[in-house]
């Protein structure tokens, strides 16, 4: 692991930042918010880790997944409330405030797009798959 600067990376990481938003407002719907909203925040959070870090994909991966899961799990136990939180608007979206189990297959959908994007375009520039840990 390297810390570095990726300019491209930084860009996919204010796209996706500004599509999230999009979505957060001025889409409430039953699919594109719950689903495609979860799909893309893990890719957005990869983006932002690879614009400051230069690992290998797998690592970087499973970190997101870990960070995702670890967050939906906070939401199972309602934290927001437990934290005096719940008149938090943004803590509510940030945090959210229902466990769904459709939201941790949304991640790993996410994630696993991600390993075949970078495949295919090995756009990480570092070894990504090796087996070495």
């Amino acid at each position: 692991m390297k810390f570095r600067f990726n300019w491209r990376y930084a860009v996919l990481t204010l796209i996706l930042f500004i599509i999230e938003v999009l979505i957060a407002l001025f889409l409430h719907d039953r699919f594109i918010r719950p689903y495609v909203g979860d799909f893309l925040v893990v890719i957005l959070v990869y983006c932002f880790v690879c614009s400051f870090m230069r690992a290998r994909t797998l690592a970087i991966v499973l970190g997101v997944l870990l960070f995702a899961c670890t967050v939906e799990t906070l939401q199972y136990f309602n934290v927001v409330k437990l934290l005096g939180l719940s008149h938090s608007r943004v803590a509510n979206i940030v945090i959210g405030t229902s466990f769904s189990w459709s939201d941790i297959l949304a991640y790993v959908l996410g994630l696993l797009f991600t390993v075949v994007f970078e495949w295919i375009w090995g756009g990480n520039d570092y070894p990504s798959f090796e087996v070495r840990w």
